[in-house]
């Protein structure tokens, strides 16, 4: 018996920063229909890109618009509950189902039991289980099967010999793809073989022997004389030139120049011989047979012979005449119906209406028809199968989001895992492209990379989330190598950032390293300066010299005086502010120097720490999410904690150096770093009054 929307007694649990739903078995699902639509982690999400089984996503997607939504879901989980005899089965996920699994006392569910009874029987397997396996290949399923619903027959539908090479005839015409996998026929494909039958029988009636004036060569005959047309018009129009104004001969005629600006053989360049006259003109207009352009010769004779000409020359009339009594021949092609079947022979197309089995395949393809119910039910097996595997890990990815918090889990929008910078990262989502605008809300740092493989022909660009570790060395540009969910490798390189803190740590040596890249630019820039001027002057003065001009003016030590005394007056500085620290500092204990250092370095970082620690509280995936097509309807919190599980740091065994000035650097390091914050804290100090100059 069914609860009520306000009875059934829902379980909830603290996930990724908000109270979620629990879904731990099958009545949790078969009631799904009652979770209030607010309390759900998604209530859209996209069929493409996502690490999941694509057909039972599409199975999902009942109005097959490419999203999935809350209205779905229910009722694909009201479908395979009623379906299944018991609803505890989806969270075995399991690859098959016992016949007896099916709810026998539903009428649907009773009809798949059927239907998968059918199919193991078709597939010549005796056994009272059904797998994935058994129902993935439609084709081998239906291979021997005479009819199976799709409106399409085969020579396997066929009740005889004569009805089965009839059938494959019209295939060889036109075809379409049984489910079995063969080649076979619709109706609409027998409707338009026995119309064109019909027409190129009528069509071919119609040729009566006045038609042909050639007989059998008709055809031949003509295509003789079609190939001739344009060069005999040509050849009487000049002859009309010449009657016209006789001082023209010799402009229509046959051009002796061009004939001996050919080189070599002759009988090689009968192409540009053709381009002259098909015969000299003349007067009368008379083309005289015997007398044409070699290069046409060949053509006039086969003509000759076809038509049965007599007369050695042809007035233009006469050429008229000839081309008429083609006519009737020409009008009768140009209605031409059925030639579609011309390849079988009016002998083969008259026996086939001759014989006019037309009603009988017909009425093949409405037996065929009838099976669709019992075809689609075969079908509809695989998607018990599928939901039975799949829909349970589908919901803790969509209900309840579970599956990203699980350690022994990847969520379904992981895409894979990116190396760059000595790390990995696990949090990887497809992307259309770069969305910093909108990314940026999440709070977390992330790489947007486009990724390649030649070797596939595939690309696509990531969101990449790094969650620990430093990110000194990443920048816009850089290469790396992301893996898929299969394994397979793809070039990445990063073409936008999204910054935000990483860590606490991170943010605590932010200021120091800021200050340090400020003086670093700065001095930089100052060398590239000197560096220009003292490069410009030594150039001028080398042109001077060179010229013949008096060299530059010495040394002038008075003029640099000023840049040592400020030297001096810096370093000045930096000795009494260390000596006013000293001087401070003597009078204080060990303990109250140590505050004193505390207080210093949290002025310093714990603005930057405390921005960080606020942010970190608050990374949220599903602005991540929404920008790639998802609707997200709760917080999904990457803490620093679980965020340290998505990304994994190399870690080196602590080895000691065996090179001596490599140990004297190291050490170097340490005291200049150590020196430069004691400056900082100096300056900091002396602001503060703690400490006076002078």
């Amino acid at each position: 018996m069914k609860k009520s929307p306000e009875t059934y007694p829902w379980q909830f649990a603290p996930v990724g920063g908000t109270v979620r739903v629990k879904i731990t078995s099958g009545e949790d699902i078969r009631n799904l229909y009652q979770l209030d639509r607010k309390l759900w982690t998604v209530l859209s999400c996209p069929t493409e890109g996502l690490e999941f089984d694509a057909k039972t996503l599409k199975l999902i997607d009942v109005d097959g618009d490419g999203k999935i939504r809350v209205d779905e879901v229910i009722k694909t989980s009201q479908w395979i509950t009623r379906i299944l005899k018991d609803a505890n089965l989806l969270l075995q996920e399991a690859d098959s189902l016992k016949l007896e699994d099916f709810n026998a006392e539903d009428p649907d569910g009773a009809r798949l039991q059927a239907s998968a009874r059918q199919i193991l029987k078709n597939l010549g397997l005796e056994k009272e289980e059904i797998a994935l396996e058994d129902t993935a290949d439609n084709t081998r399923i239906f291979a021997e099967t005479q009819f199976n619903g799709d409106g399409i027959i085969t020579p396997a539908s066929a009740p005889d010999e004569a009805t089965a090479t009839l059938i494959g005839t019209i295939a060889s015409l036109a075809s379409a793809v049984d489910r079995s996998g063969a080649a076979g026929i619709t109706a609409e494909q027998i409707e338009a073989f026995y119309a064109a039958c019909a027409d190129y029988e009528a069509w071919q009636a119609a040729g009566t022997p006045e038609v042909f004036p050639f007989g059998d060569k008709t055809a031949d005959a003509l295509a003789s004389v079609q190939a001739l047309q344009p060069k005999v018009a040509d050849y009487f129009m000049r002859c009309k030139l010449i009657n016209f104004d006789a001082a023209i001969s010799g402009a229509v005629d046959v051009s002796v120049d061009q004939i001996a600006a050919i080189e070599g053989n002759l009988s090689e360049a009968a192409a540009q011989i053709g381009l002259q006259p098909l015969a000299k003109p003349a007067a009368d207009g008379k083309l005289n047979l015997k007398a044409v352009n070699p290069a046409w010769k060949a053509s006039v004779d086969a003509m000759v012979a076809l038509t049965g000409l007599k007369e050695e020359t042809l007035s233009e009339a006469d050429w008229n005449a000839l081309v008429g009594k083609f006519a009737p021949y020409t009008a009768w092609m140009d209605a031409k119906k059925g030639a579609e079947v011309e390849g079988l022979g009016l002998e083969a197309v008259k026996a086939v209406l001759k014989e006019d089995k037309k009603a009988a395949l017909l009425a093949l393809v409405e037996k065929d028809k009838a099976e669709e119910a019992n075809a689609l039910s075969i079908e509809e097996v695989d998607k018990v199968l599928r939901l039975n595997k799949y829909f349970y890990r589908f919901l803790n990815n969509y209900a309840v989001l579970a599956d990203f918090y699980d350690p022994s889990h990847k969520a379904m929008f992981q895409a894979g895992r990116l190396y760059i910078d000595q790390r990995s990262t696990d949090l990887c989502v497809k992307v259309a492209g770069p969305s910093p605008e909108i990314a940026s809300l999440s709070g977390m740092y992330i790489l947007y990379c486009s990724c390649v493989s030649e070797k596939l022909g595939k690309s696509f660009n990531i969101a990449a989330v790094l969650t620990d570790g430093d990110v000194d060395g990443i920048r816009v540009g850089k290469n790396a190598v992301f893996y898929d969910r299969d394994g397979n490798d793809y070039t990445a390189k990063v073409s936008a950032i999204v910054e935000n803190p990483i860590s606490v740590r991170q943010a605590f040596w932010t200021p120091y390293k800021k200050v340090a890249r400020m003086v670093n630019d700065r001095i930089d820039k100052k060398a590239a300066e000197k560096n220009e001027k003292s490069m410009a002057g030594l150039t001028e003065a080398t042109n001077k010299t060179a010229d013949g001009q008096a060299p530059a003016a010495p040394f002038d030590i008075a003029k640099y005086a000023g840049i040592f005394a400020a030297v001096g007056m810096a370093v000045g500085f930096i000795g009494v502010a260390l000596a006013g620290v000293a001087s401070v500092l003597k009078d204080l204990t060990w303990w109250q120097i140590l505050v004193i250092v505390a207080v210093v370095l949290l002025l310093i970082s714990g603005p930057s720490m405390f921005i960080a620690w606020r942010k970190l509280r608050t990374r949220d995936l599903g602005p991540v999410l929404n920008a790639n097509g998802w609707a997200i309807n709760a917080k999904s919190l990457v803490r620093v904690k679980f965020g340290k599980t998505l990304t994994s740091l190399a870690k080196f065994p602590k080895l000691a150096s065996v090179d001596p000035a490599a140990r004297r650097r190291k050490a170097w390091g340490w005291i200049l770093g150590i020196l430069a914050v004691a400056l900082i804290a100096c300056v900091v100090l002396y602001f503060l009054g703690i400490i006076q100059l002078g």
